[in-house]
């Protein structure tokens, strides 16, 4: 029986509950499963615990051949409990012959209602109003509905496409922006094909949900703020290099969009001197997005799947982030 090893997670009432879940699952596709959590997180301890498994389900700390490099004589695949990639340095896991692997959508629905509620928070000013009565001194600020408006999606994959249909219950029109899907592909999906200025400039609300790549660096930057409206929000729920994080304090701060909600960052944990604490018209949540129950199990699920998968020889199709390990 191959051996499946999770370092993700913490020794809590939830997470007992939830390996105690994905072993009785991964034994029904006869599979060896061990939760070794990494906690703190070290090369050395991820190291120890990836060693003797046929595979591992590692979290969103760096991997690359530091790691691959001594786990690589047994441990044949990695799978990202979750869906972004960008620490996982794939060109080191193939020199060292390990497929790379991802939970694809199975935090869709968690990260879409998320977006959709620090959008529509957002527009409330939840933030603001929720100081106004810790203050004691009652005000009125007034917000903004979202029915019948305009939303933009950075990124129309499975939580872009699942914002939109959230959104298509208040009758809003959606705007796309993806740079490797059709006209077609967007219009089946309910939503209307666009380039970034003109999502930035129409929309009344916009939602990143793209990979973190370098071409997307600080995508959304000052001359792409200064074009949205004094009555828009942004969201960012994806990676938090994607946003410039000193331009969006910047438009907060001199009042240039309404709101924002961010649940990423360009250093994590933020750094409590960042420009964007203390701001009232900024909803700010800790890399939280995909932390539901259900979300959780079905990432252990996806990953299990995906192990089971590998080990019986079948092709993982896109789920497999480094094709070229094949060759290997």
């Amino acid at each position: 029986m191959k051996r499946l090893v999770c370092v993700y997670g913490n020794h809590s009432d939830l997470y007992d509950r939830l390996n105690d879940r994905a072993k009785a699952y991964a034994a029904e596709k006869n599979v060896d499963y061990e939760w070794i959590p990494v906690e703190p997180f070290t090369k050395k301890a991820a190291i120890a615990a990836l060693k003797d498994a046929d595979a591992g389900i590692i979290d969103v700390q760096p991997y690359d051949g530091a790691i691959f490099s001594q786990i690589r004589d047994r441990c044949k695949l990695v799978i990202r409990y979750g869906v972004g990639f960008d620490a996982v340095n794939l060109a080191d896991a193939t020199e060292n012959g390990i497929a790379v692997s991802r939970t694809t959508a199975a935090n869709a629905e968690a990260v879409a209602e998320m977006a959709f509620t620090m959008i529509m928070a957002a527009k409330r000013q939840l933030a603001l109003n929720r100081r106004v009565v810790s203050s004691g001194v009652w005000e009125r600020n007034v917000g903004s509905e979202m029915l019948g408006k305009k939303v933009g999606i950075l990124g129309f994959g499975n939580i872009g496409r699942r914002l939109a249909k959230l959104f298509s219950g208040w009758d809003c029109r959606i705007y796309a922006y993806d740079p490797y899907l059709s006209e077609d592909q967007c219009q089946a999906a309910g939503a209307e094909k666009a380039d970034l200025d003109t999502i930035f400039r129409e929309c009344d609300a916009v939602s990143v949900h793209l990979p973190y790549t370098k071409e997307t660096h600080h995508v959304v930057n000052a001359d792409r703020l200064a074009l949205m409206k004094e009555t828009a929000v942004l969201v960012c729920t994806a990676r938090g290099n994607i946003v410039d994080e000193e331009a969006l304090a910047d438009a907060l701060r001199e009042h240039r969009i309404l709101g924002a909600g961010l649940d990423v960052f360009a250093r994590e944990p933020l750094p409590v001197d960042s420009p964007l604490i203390g701001l009232d018209n900024l909803i700010l949540t800790p890399h939280v997005s995909a932390q539901t129950q259900e979300a959780l199990w079905n990432m252990y699920s996806k990953a299990i799947d995906v192990a089971a998968a590998f080990f019986n020889g079948e092709d993982l199709g896109r789920d497999l982030l480094n094709p070229d390990v094949k060759k290997k």
